[in-house]
């Protein structure tokens, strides 16, 4: 094994990233961080460094242990990373109705107090 590896291949390694394309993507774009600096996606991590990846709008805070290149199963990415990211805060639920449904039924307003907690 070697001591380190691209930071687009680990990503996708530790299956981050459905293609390795989309994880050089991600660094061009400036979604990848390590250590707090932005990554171009050649860069190289080694065990013990802290990668941070912007996915959906959500920060994931990612520990290096093991710097691989190749595709790995599901029991051996927990060996290769540690994934460091605080729980989100769930996402509100909000009603809607469909456009052109017409007024409310007494059932479907009882619904809607409920659900807004009238």
């Amino acid at each position: 094994m070697s001591t380190t590896a691209r930071v687009d291949a680990w990503l996708w390694a530790v299956r981050i990233y459905k293609t390795r394309s989309a994880a050089t993507t991600a660094c061009r774009a400036g979604h990848v961080r390590v250590g707090g600096e932005r990554a171009k996606a050649a860069q190289t991590v080694k065990p013990g460094d802290e990668v941070r990846v912007r996915i959906d709008g959500f920060d994931r805070l990612l520990v290096v242990r093991e710097p691989i290149s190749k595709r790995v199963g599901a029991a051996l990415v927990a060996v290769a990373m540690e994934d460091r990211t605080p729980p989100r805060d769930p996402v509100p639920v909000i009603a809607q109705r469909d456009r052109g449904a017409g007024r409310p039924t007494k059932r479907e307003r009882r619904d809607i107090d409920r659900l807004r907690g009238r």
